[in-house]
Order: C-alpha cells, then structure tokens, then sequence
C-alpha cells in the first residue's frame, strides 16, 4: 500500500510539473455543460518517459514496461484531483475516469522497436512499442464503444442506479468486451441491462503496414522469393 500511495504521490508531481494539472481543468469545463450525460469521461495526457524517470525511477519503469499499471495509476490521481477541485460534479466512481497516455518518445533500444521484418509470434511483454512502415491501405473512421453504463435488473439491488457497473473499452480488446447482453451484477449475480443513453462512442480506424523493402519488390528491382506481409494496427 505504501508503494503504491509513493507512485501516486510521483504521478501526482509529474502531472503538477508537466502542466497535466492544468490540462486536466480545462479539459473539464466542456463537461460540465447541463446537456451532457455521458457514463465515462475520457482525458488524455501527453507522457515524456524521461521526465517521469527524473521525478521517479520507479513509476518510470511502470510506466515502460507495465503501461497498463501506470494508466490505472493516473487514472486514481485524476478522480482524486477532479473530486478534491469538484471539476466535474457528475463523476461519482473512478472507474468513470478513462484516461489516455499518449507517450512523447521511446527510449532508442531494440527493446522498444517493432520491425516489421521480425514480427513476434508469441506474446510478449504489453509494453509501448514504435514501429515505422508504409501505409497501403486505410478504412475510413467509424465509431466504437469507448464505455457503457450498467444496471442491475433486480430494483432491490443498489447496482439498479448509480455507476456502479462501467465498461471501459481496453486496448485489445473487441467490443464485445465492452458491450453485450449477458453481463451479471457484481451484488446479486441478476442481469445487467445497459443504461444506452450514457454510451460513450469514440473514433477508429484501421491502417495497414507493410516494411518499406516491399517497395524493392513491388518495383521490381529485388528478385527474390521473400513475402512481406501486411499489420493491421488499430487507431483509436
């Protein structure tokens, strides 16, 4: 517990120096707006692992290598400071808060680099990677399900309003993660029914990457009998 209250303190300094803080006010005042009923609120933050490693070596190593952790991390620190300031009266749990980290650079080591020509095919640690290639291909941008509320069907349970049950869209995941009929409360074990109007919808699109030496094929001048094949990357 100790450690995990000394990381939040060190997200809390880096966001307090990095002007997250400040970003963070003004990216709450639009909801605010009375009209405006959504389940989840989303806040992205720009992330520059070399500063981070400057105020905490050990919240920049979460942040590298386990970027999930780090998220849930800044994703506390934010609920807390958006309560504590009272940004956004609406947000009553801290599964509400989705937060982004958007990272500035990756450490230049093989490590932190994907060639296309070496792709892994085995799982391998979820950590932040770069990769370089040619586009060939793009779908146009359509919407997805970023998060949801739930409620119970049971009217004497106390899931059957609130926020208690929120689905958040996770990197990997299909939407059927995120959305679907057979969900049960966490309480009584009694269906959960989404709450549609809170939907929160986001855009996506898919891109499709090929390593640049496809080119040397592509115009003739490598004759060889290597393939390249093609990455669909999801962008979110």
């Amino acid at each position: 517990m100790a450690d995990i209250l000394s990381l939040k303190e060190s997200v809390l300094v880096y966001l307090d120096r990095s002007g997250g803080l400040q970003k963070l006010t003004e990216d709450c005042k639009p909801f605010n707006d009375p009209q405006l009923s959504e389940a989840v609120y989303r806040f992205r933050f720009s992330v520059n692992p070399s500063d981070v490693i400057e105020v905490d070596p050990v919240l920049g190593d979460c942040v590298l290598h386990e970027p999930l952790r780090a998220t849930v991390l800044f994703q506390s620190v934010c609920f807390l400071a958006i309560k504590t300031l009272s940004l956004i009266e609406k947000i009553h749990t801290e599964s509400q808060v989705n937060v982004i980290l958007n990272f500035t650079h990756l450490p230049p080591f093989p490590e932190y680099t994907l060639d296309l020509c070496r792709f892994p095919r085995v799982y391998g640690p979820m950590r932040p990677v770069s990769m370089e290639g040619l586009v060939i291909a793009m779908t146009r941008v359509t919407k997805y399900t970023q998060g949801a509320r739930f409620l119970c069907v049971s009217d004497d349970c106390p899931c059957s309003k609130g926020f208690h049950h929120i689905r958040v869209h996770a990197p990997g995941a299909t939407e059927s993660a995120t959305v679907r009929n057979h969900f049960c409360c966490m309480m009584c074990g009694s269906q959960l029914k989404e709450d549609v109007k809170f939907r929160v919808l986001g855009d996506k699109q898919l891109v499709e990457l090929i390593h640049v030496k496809a080119l040397d094929v592509l115009s003739g001048r490598q004759q060889s009998s290597l393939r390249y094949q093609s990455v669909t990357l999801f962008l979110r």
